[in-house]
């Protein structure tokens, strides 16, 4: 059987937002973007409104995403820029953005996420890492299912990390409930989910017109490594740079602006419409992961039973936090 042609772009690892949005019009269409107050999800929203777009700052701190607002209009002269409170960790603020939204979506940018933190849990017993990069945005993304049917060509972003080669997701103790907590694991843990629910989403949301993409932003120093030493940086910057059998050339650190080009690629380049299902890196499709290097996307994170499975824990999660806070949901406003 032939190997599926990978999808080239003109671009690189050097690229940046702007430059993949360059003569895109996006007047009229409406993006939300999670972890928009700062670093690459702060670019990502910046590029989309200056592009022409609406977008939607879906953030856990309200007044930094209020200056990031602020900023942003500013810099690009684009009023429709706004602020939703979201907590990913706390399935009744996901549930308050859902109910609050209104009309259609676009583009939906789930680029929020913690690294490597202390064994923490939320109220609900769920490790911190697994529950907010992969299930607040499981629940904000399926809540949200009908604004992103309202619209033809709809696109899910869904931002992951070269972390995901280093562990699978374990469908059987997701929270670190039998076994002792590794920080670096749960992390790797949440990234494969996040390319997973790219595909099973591709899968069964195609007739719907969505189209769902992960994406490796690269490496950036930004505040989402801020429980990391510069020695454990220095390490991942070496790992990164290995190759199988020889030592390659140790990856430059990005910038946000580099490092958001992938996710703005997805989200609104006409070079991806249609595409759906698949992991990128450096502005183009990757390829397999090879041993030993530390490049392209492993096999468990693109395995469609395993993408199944954990979307049918996932779907159990907030069924099971649906009914926990029921009770107690916001009132619109």
């Amino acid at each position: 059987m032939t190997a599926p042609t990978l999808l080239r772009t003109p671009f690189g690892a050097e690229t940046t937002a702007d430059e993949v949005l360059a003569g895109v019009d996006l007047s009229s269409r409406r993006a939300v973007v999670t972890g928009a107050a700062s670093g690459i999800g702060y670019e990502t929203a910046r590029a989309l409104a200056g592009a022409g777009a609406e977008v939607t700052l879906a953030v856990r701190d309200v007044d930094a995403g209020e200056r990031a607002r602020a900023e942003i209009a500013e810099m690009t002269g684009n009023p429709m820029v706004r602020v939703g409170e979201l907590d990913l960790a706390e399935p009744s603020s996901v549930a308050r953005f859902v109910r609050l939204w209104d009309g259609p979506l676009h583009m939906l940018v789930n680029n929020a996420g913690v690294m490597a933190t202390p064994e923490t849990r939320t109220a609900a017993g769920r490790e911190l890492q697994f529950a907010t990069n992969h299930l607040g945005h499981f629940e904000l993304a399926t809540g949200l299912h009908w604004a992103l049917t309202a619209v033809d060509g709809a696109r899910i972003v869904s931002v992951s990390s070269t972390a995901h080669l280093r562990a699978g997701v374990d469908l059987d103790d997701p929270h670190f409930l039998d076994r002792p907590y590794d920080r670096s694991e749960a992390y790797a843990r949440s990234k494969s989910a996040n390319v997973l629910f790219a595909v099973e989403a591709a899968r069964r949301w195609a007739d719907d017109g969505i189209s769902v993409n992960a994406l490796t932003p690269g490496g950036i120093r930004t505040g989402l490594q801020r429980h990391l030493s510069d020695a454990d940086l220095a390490r991942l910057r070496m790992q990164a740079g290995a190759g199988a059998g020889a030592p390659q050339e140790i990856p430059r650190w990005k910038t946000p602006e580099q490092g958001a080009a992938t996710s703005v690629l997805l989200a609104a380049s006409p070079l991806v419409s249609g595409v759906t299902g698949r992991y990128f890196e450096d502005v183009n499709e990757a390829a397999p992961a090879e041993p030993g290097v530390y490049r392209g996307v492993a096999a468990h994170a693109v395995d469609p039973d395993i993408a199944a499975r954990l979307w049918e824990l996932s779907e159990r999660a907030v069924r099971d936090d649906a009914w926990s806070h029921f009770s107690t949901w916001p009132a619109a406003a």
